[in-house]
């Protein structure tokens, strides 16, 4: 389905719509192209019923219904029917257009159609592999109990980070390592992960917990829907109905630990294909976090915003600077 912005290019008084095909092209270059091929045809064709409206002004001299008001409005509705004509078969000049540019356009084949193997961005590439069981560490844990092996396990695994965090600064310190490991293969910025974890946990003092205060390790507030396999908690939590904070019973997916939390926060934007745009400026923080917003992921209307101040805070800045530092 056409986006609606798009198809306000097709009321002329509206240059949102011209505004809404600038950013399609970037996704979608068939489809803007198309578009805009309407819309050369339809000047094309404005142009042709001027002519025509010129041709017949002589006969309207003296005529006492021949105003300029009336001129105004019969020049609007000329635009808009130029929009109309060349918005379905049209003159055919708009499928010329599509035809003969497409061949030019990456990705097309010397027909204008798309080439099947083409991949216009990273976020085209296949990300359908299913993620790691986050309880795969306990698992392998029971293993090897069993077999009687001793394996020594990753210090990041071991379960020895803090349930609860003192502050701000114990929060990033503790928690941006481990997000700059995961910034490694995932590519968004380890800054922002841990400024989203934090506005979703209040710096770590609002961690959701189950029964007998079990921690979830959950830092980005992701809901155990029917895709998910794993532990699960419930709890009351707020959501924005129509811009208003109502409480609602939800479940919420547990981890083992905090890294695991991270690495099903990556999976489950690559998974899902409403993020696909988010994904793509992954190398933008700031737009990424309005992106975010955008594509649903919170009800909260100022939930993008609410990232961006908590990434650009002193203790977030100083912290990631120093870690910065010390990488080889």
């Amino acid at each position: 389905m056409q986006d609606y912005q798009v198809q306000q290019a097709q009321v002329y008084t509206d240059f949102s719509g011209l505004n809404a095909l600038k950013s399609q092209a970037r996704t979608d270059k068939q489809a803007a192209l198309e578009e805009v091929a309407r819309q050369f045809e339809s000047l094309f064709l404005s142009e042709m019923l001027k002519s025509m409206r010129k041709a017949g002004d002589v006969f309207a001299e003296g005529n006492y219904l021949n105003s300029k008001q009336s001129e105004f409005y019969r020049d609007m509705f000329d635009s808009q029917l130029s929009l109309t004509m060349a918005k379905d078969q049209g003159a055919g000049l708009a499928d010329a257009l599509v035809r003969q540019l497409s061949r030019q356009m990456p990705g097309m084949n010397s027909e204008g159609g798309k080439l099947a193997d083409y991949k216009q961005s990273l976020a085209d590439y296949d990300r359908s592999l299913p993620a790691l069981s986050p309880r795969l560490p306990e698992q392998v844990a029971k293993v090897t109990e069993v077999a009687g092996i001793a394996v020594a396990m990753p210090a990041e695994t071991s379960g020895a980070m803090p349930e609860r965090f003192e502050s701000p600064e114990h929060f990033v310190r503790e928690l941006l390592p481990v997000a700059e490991r995961i910034a490694v293969d995932a590519g968004i910025d380890p800054k922002l992960m841990v400024a989203q974890a934090a506005l979703e946990t209040g710096w770590g003092r609002h961690m959701i917990k189950g029964d007998g205060d079990q921690p979830s390790f959950n830092l980005f507030g992701i809901k155990a829907d029917s895709r998910w396999q794993g532990d699960a908690v419930t709890i009351t939590t707020t959501e924005y109905r129509e811009g208003l904070p109502m409480k609602e019973q939800a479940s919420f997916r547990s981890y083992p630990d905090y890294e695991s939390s991270f690495r099903d926060y990556v999976s489950f934007l690559e998974s899902n294909p409403r993020y696909r745009d988010v994904l793509s400026v992954a190398d933008q923080p700031e737009v990424f976090a309005d992106k975010l917003q955008q594509a649903g992921y919170a009800t909260d209307p100022d939930y993008g915003q609410k990232i961006r101040q908590i990434m650009n805070r002193d203790s977030l800045m100083t912290l990631s600077l120093g870690s910065e530092g010390t990488k080889e």
